[in-house]
């Protein structure tokens, strides 16, 4: 798969007219952008290598703070942002760390299933319009432990972006 190079970051150069001109991201815009969030242990998402992505601003897509950093760049900008620790995604909190029971989980998969430390594992919500994923972190043979942690909580991250369209 070929690399893609990491957008530059951005320029504070003084706008010129044909920048004044361009359409901006605002608080409620459409997008559509190639992005990527990595942190100390390597890239989380990616989608420079794919389908860019496209999202609702304010719909909680992203994060509260990796929205604020898109706001006001204009169409066709590549820039990249340094988060401080937490800042992304919140620290990392220990009651996120829950133990479920093996009867809850052959309810809701396969009861075959053999869960490894790393494993990701979706899960519905309540009202089972929606989904969250937990990471296998320890199992026995009564439950497993996941960690419902962002994987980048706590964590100082890189967001890069190329915002290719703005509605």
């Amino acid at each position: 798969m070929p690399s893609v190079p990491p957008p530059e970051s951005i320029s504070l150069a003084p706008a010129s007219a044909a920048d004044d001109a361009a359409v901006r991201v605002a608080t409620d815009s459409f997008l559509t952008l190639h992005y990527r969030l990595s942190g100390p242990a390597g890239t989380v998402i990616d989608t420079f290598d794919g389908k860019p992505a496209t999202l609702s601003m304010g719909a909680g897509e992203l994060s509260p703070a990796v929205e604020q950093r898109l706001v006001g760049l204009a169409e066709g900008t590549r820039a990249r942002f340094e988060l401080p620790a937490g800042e992304a995604f919140g620290e990392r909190n220990p009651e996120m760390q829950q133990w479920v029971a093996r009867s809850l989980l052959d309810q809701l998969g396969d009861p075959a299933e053999q869960y490894q430390p790393g494993d990701v594992v979706q899960f519905p919500t309540p009202d089972g319009q929606g989904s969250y994923a937990g990471a296998v972190q320890e199992a026995n043979a009564d439950a497993v432990r996941f960690d419902f942690n962002h994987p980048l909580a706590g964590q100082p991250v890189t967001f890069e972006v190329h915002v290719i369209g703005v509605l």
